[in-house]
């Protein structure tokens, strides 16, 4: 954002610019218990997870460093974590947002992710580990963040009144070769919270959005089964996640939203390289005109040429008007 900001001048809005469209994201006031402290340097959430701010080569990212379950070993350990509740937030206010909002753009609200949440709870190997070792202990787990998920979301839904369009459901089921888990542990674990979300958000007529970094293919019939609306971010590089075999599957059930490739072309790879990409997405993605949302297939990172990122959206601007 920085260097788009130099290249475009204060100021300027750099959507308009680039033509994106974008959501707009209401949530709920925090008014709960007031946060822990914590060490200089680190952020906490009203989970109880804790982040850095870590440089790297001229950005940073926010880097969990604290897992506040990391150490629980039974159920009653987790009984006496203190876990979220709906009373916590004030609801009141969102509907204004939602309305206001609604006029520019397609209104997001909510985050839903019980594997995620399980992994930033846990810590990413513990949480692997669980469901081997001690399926009850994961059942408790994870019912108790559905829950609060579930809860907290009718109640933002219900104060919105029909105005919200999008809500992620959402987890990173895969990894750069393959699944993080079976598909046998998903179904067990994972699958009955998903599907249980899913049908919150068709309750009150919002689209399921699904991110799923990497190879996670085993787990789209089930997921498209259950009623995702969107998938994210679609890694084409990985195993078993072309995107003309995804197109001719899901094509009439779900829409793609992502897709162009940011790990060699969008950071290496010269504009005429990155423009190519970019009608090898929309051929693939929405060759009958429809079912894509175009956008790098995760965020830019910064050692993206600010040349790159114009050459994507402008070309995108330009072969999708031949629809």
């Amino acid at each position: 954002m920085e260097k788009l900001r130099r290249h475009f001048g204060d100021g300027v809005d750099i959507d308009r610019q680039l033509h994106i469209d974008g959501f707009a994201c209401v949530e709920p006031e925090y008014v709960g218990p007031a946060l822990p402290e914590v060490p200089p340097g680190e952020s906490v959430d009203f989970w109880g997870m804790r982040t850095k701010t870590v440089p790297h080569e001229g950005g940073a990212y926010s880097e969990q460093c604290f897992y506040p379950l990391a150490e629980a070993q039974t159920i009653d350990d987790l009984n006496r974590y203190t876990w979220p509740q709906t009373g916590w937030f004030d609801y009141s206010g969102m509907k204004a947002k939602a309305k206001a909002a609604a006029k520019a753009h397609a209104v997001q609200c909510g985050y839903m992710a019980p594997f995620y949440f399980h992994n930033n709870l846990r810590g990413l190997e513990q949480s692997l580990i669980d469901p081997l070792i001690d399926p009850e202990f994961t059942h408790h787990l994870l019912s108790r963040i559905s829950d609060f998920f579930y809860n907290h979301h009718r109640r933002m839904f219900e104060a919105c009144e029909g105005l919200i369009d999008v809500a992620q459901v959402t987890d990173d089921l895969g990894s750069q070769s393959g699944p993080l888990i079976s598909l046998e542990l998903y179904l067990e674990f994972y699958a009955p919270h998903h599907k249980r979300m899913i049908d919150l958000c068709h309750e009150f007529g919002i689209k399921v959005f699904h991110h799923d970094d990497g190879s996670c293919r085993p787990f789209l019939p089930t997921l498209v089964e259950m009623g995702i609306d969107v998938l994210n971010p679609i890694q084409w590089t990985c195993p078993g996640m072309s995107m003309t075999e995804l197109k001719t599957e899901y094509g009439e059930q779900i829409c793609f939203h992502g897709a162009v490739e940011n790990q060699r072309i969008l950071p290496f790879g010269t504009q005429e390289e990155v423009r190519a990409e970019v009608r090898h997405c929309i051929d693939s993605l929405a060759g009958n005109g429809t079912g894509y949302i175009l956008a790098s297939c995760h965020n830019l990172q910064v050692n993206t040429p600010v040349e790159n990122i114009i050459a994507m959206y402008d070309e995108a601007w330009r072969y999708g008007k031949r629809f």
